[in-house]
């Protein structure tokens, strides 16, 4: 027998992501879904909310399938509510790093075409530079109750999960690439729908209603898929408290609410390990820890396995594959070096991803051979929004491009060696030196800047910038960091400045990263890694 696919069903209808929402609040309709600060929501009020915020958003703000939501705000129970809404109504969720100032909110706004702004009311001043832009703005929370109210108004109004395709936008992840320019990548229905389940089979399986995950990374990135997850299996999402973060606070959360999961990056875990409050709680409970984002040193596995026991997952990811790229179970972690015999590797690939290490002709090369990390599978994205020569570059012969540099051993463990760009992850979050250094070069008195990341035993890596000044010019770094602070998020300013007389360049005149680095540590210029930590 032969099928043709001229017999084929047309429609590539899938699930709405929302549907996972749907799913859970017919279950388990009175049980808690989420836990913020000093108030708790059902499975029945949060789908209801969510439907509320829907028939609110169509009727009064005329948002429909296709349409923006541009969300800027820390993590508290409205992100996941608004998230829910884009995906229910078939709208593109376009959440912004709480740490982002007024450019950078504005560049997403135009970039994304966004209608409405839902903007928490600590960042109200940062709506003045997109308003010309809008045509609403929602302050989800504050004073004003605008977001509160406008639920209130249709409330009881039920809203329907709105069909959707395969390959339907429902989430604009900015990530930044070489050019320093954030980029819009564009995620879809059906790709979200298969990493919720690739994520409950490779990071936590087992996951179900009787769980709880704390919420402690910023639910705009990787803790957004994350929640997603939850939602799925039914577990609960406790966020912690606005501000600070506060081990003492998070381990009473972990003890009180018997949380089985979290999701988070080394940095904090680092933290959590450390703190003394993580013997005065029990956390007996804890399954899963997940971390990504960026390495985590070996020392500090081995602080949090003696503390935790067999919980820690690691996953290597980037915005565009929706994280899942590989993964390193709580198996592949030891305490011991001698039976760690994989040490520094971010674990084998995820289901349903395949990984190749490609030459620069994108040829596969073998086992233990270095190239670069290429990917296919169903969690990669489509591709970046309007930006055909980004697409064109990320993309060779079908194969997603990471930009990263690694290898692979002969049961197919990834091992990252360096990064084909100039990027450094500071904190988890990724920060890409171009995007700063042109701002820098905006200052009236710099002629040359550099930008490489040093390590940093806090926060994995802090930037540190080399310039050149114009003649009879000679700014303090005090004032250049008060020249970025208004310009740049403070996550992404360098942590040290190192006046040169010229920057170091090859035969061509090119200013190369690791000739600057070889240029500094030659003259006993590179602070250590302890010395970094102390002074940031």
């Amino acid at each position: 027998m032969t099928t043709s696919s001229s017999s084929w069903p047309s429609s590539t209808l899938v699930p709405n992501v929302s549907h996972f929402l749907t799913r859970s609040a017919r279950r388990l309709g009175d049980e808690i879904a989420i836990v913020f600060e000093d108030n708790t929501w059902t499975w029945r009020e949060f789908d209801e909310r969510v439907s509320a915020l829907c028939r609110g958003l169509a009727e009064e703000c005329g948002i429909g399938r296709g349409d923006r939501l541009l969300v800027h705000s820390a993590n508290n129970n409205q992100m996941l509510e608004v998230m829910m809404a884009a995906f229910r109504m078939g709208a593109v969720w376009v959440p912004s790093n709480f740490r982002n100032g007024p450019e950078e909110l504005a560049y997403m706004c135009e970039r994304s075409g966004a209608r409405v702004l839902l903007v928490e009311a600590a960042a109200k001043s940062l709506v003045e530079r997109c308003r010309p832009m809008l045509d609403h703005v929602v302050t989800i929370d504050g004073a004003d109750g605008a977001f509160e109210a406008l639920i209130a108004r249709h409330s009881g109004k039920a809203f329907p999960d709105a069909e959707v395709h395969r390959d339907d936008a429902c989430w604009m992840f900015f990530t930044s690439g070489s050019t320093g320019r954030p980029k819009a990548s564009v995620l879809t229905q059906g790709q979200m729908v298969f990493t919720t389940l690739n994520h409950l089979n490779d990071l936590m399986p087992g996951t179900g209603c009787r769980d709880a995950s704390l919420v402690v990374a910023p639910l705009s990135h990787g803790a957004g898929m994350h929640q997603i997850t939850q939602i799925a299996a039914g577990a609960k999402s406790v966020l912690m408290p606005t501000g600070r973060f506060d081990p003492d606070m998070a381990w009473s959360l972990v003890e009180r609410w018997r949380i089985s999961n979290l999701f988070t990056v080394p940095t904090i875990v680092k933290l959590m390990v450390e703190h003394p409050s993580v013997d005065r709680h029990d956390h007996s409970s804890l399954r899963y820890v997940v971390y990504a984002g960026a390495p985590m040193y070996r020392e500090d596995q081995r602080t949090a396995l003696a503390k935790l026991g067999p919980v820690l997952v690691q996953y290597y990811g980037l915005g565009e594959v929706t994280g899942a790229i590989t993964v390193l179970k709580p198996e592949d972690h030891s305490v011991d070096d001698a039976a760690d015999a994989r040490a520094g590797t971010c674990g084998h690939e995820r289901t349903g991803i395949q990984i190749s290490i490609q030459n620069d002709e994108g040829q596969e090369l073998a086992p233990g051979e270095t190239g670069e990390i290429c990917v296919i599978g169903t969690a990669v994205f489509p591709g970046y929004y309007d930006d055909a020569a980004a697409n064109a570059k990320s993309f060779r012969a079908g194969w997603f491009r990471t930009g990263d540099i690694g290898h692979v051993d002969s049961q197919g463990y990834v091992y990252i060696t360096g990064r084909a760009s100039d990027m450094y992850i500071s904190g988890g979050s990724n920060v890409y030196p171009r995007e700063i250094e042109e701002v820098l070069l905006t200052h009236p008195e710099i002629s040359e800047v550099a930008i490489l990341g040093i390590p940093d035993v806090k926060w994995g890596e802090v930037g540190l910038a080399a310039y050149v000044c114009n003649e009879g010019c000679s700014p303090e770094p005090a004032a250049l960091s008060a020249f970025l602070e208004p310009k740049v998020a403070r996550y992404k300013q360098p942590h040290f400045f190192v006046l040169l007389d010229e920057l170091p360049k090859t035969a061509v005149g090119k200013v190369t990263k690791k000739l600057l680095r070889e240029h500094l540590e030659q003259r006993g210029l590179l602070p250590s890694a302890q010395l970094a930590s102390s002074a940031g």
